[in-house]
């Protein structure tokens, strides 16, 4: 990195996940800086999701070391890289759907205050984790749907919902996995401007298929292809990329449709 670079946040140092003979993670390094909004794009099977996955720990690499905030969490669970600062958003919504909104956030904020045993009535019940859990969803503009059970909430309001429960847990980093998928337009535009407001506040990995919300969002972007890096850079250069037209971005269109 540059010398005028601050140090990274997250650095991954030739990470190795192979399942059989599949390589999904092919000696991977890359860094994300403070305050940025890094994307990670590229095609279906390029290990996106399965970097990620290591990333917040679901998912233990071969070989490879992966450092937050300078702390080496290569071989920390998922819950002890959520209380340093880690968090992050999955691709397909995993809320309890029977509850209400603020009792998921409340019950983000429970569990990352260390009482993930304690249940829901105690989480009902403190005021700080329910004032929590409203600053929350206020933040991504639920706030009038507090008390609306997850199941009546609309798609876009449950990816926005699931943005307030990460948020509940005070991140450093926020990993976020598609969180355009299955999106209509003016939903997706919704969150590309969510997305763009709480960048100002936390630093964001954003894994996506849309280029549209890439190009509009990412201060730099990382491509992977079978596992490997093959390009990271700002925007702009990106998309003049030759290697990542032909493997990406060429297939997509993108490079006329968003230029």
């Amino acid at each position: 990195m540059a010398d005028s670079l601050p140090d990274p946040l997250l650095r991954v140092d030739k990470l190795v996940r192979r399942y059989g003979g599949i390589t999904a993670t092919d000696n991977l390094s890359m860094e994300v800086i403070p305050g940025e909004l890094h994307a990670i794009i590229g095609p279906n099977g390029a290990g996106k999701t399965t970097l990620i996955s290591q990333l917040t720990g679901q998912v233990m690499p071969n070989s490879g070391t992966i450092y937050f905030a300078g702390r080496d969490v290569t071989h920390l669970p998922s819950y002890k890289r959520s209380r340093l600062g880690l968090a992050r958003s999955f691709q397909i919504t995993s809320l309890l759907k029977d509850f209400s909104a603020i009792d998921n956030v409340a019950l983000a904020a429970q569990a990352h205050d260390g009482h993930s045993f304690r249940f829901w009535g105690n989480a009902r019940k403190e005021r700080h984790l329910r004032d929590a859990a409203r600053a929350a969803l206020e933040r991504v503009g639920l706030g009038k749907r507090a008390d609306i059970v997850v199941s009546q909430l609309s798609h876009g309001e449950q990816r926005e919902l699931e943005l307030a429960v990460a948020l509940a847990t005070k991140p450093k980093l926020l990993l976020l996995d598609e969180p355009m998928a299955g999106l209509g337009v003016t939903e997706s535009a919704r969150m590309v401007a969510l997305l763009k407001e709480l960048r100002k506040e936390v630093t964001i990995v954003l894994v996506e298929h849309d280029m549209e919300a890439v190009f509009a969002l990412a201060d730099r972007i990382t491509v992977l292809v079978y596992g490997r890096v093959i390009a990271c850079g700002v925007p702009d250069a990106i998309r003049k990329d030759e290697e990542v037209k032909r493997a990406y971005l060429g297939d997509q269109h993108a490079v006329t449709r968003h230029g």
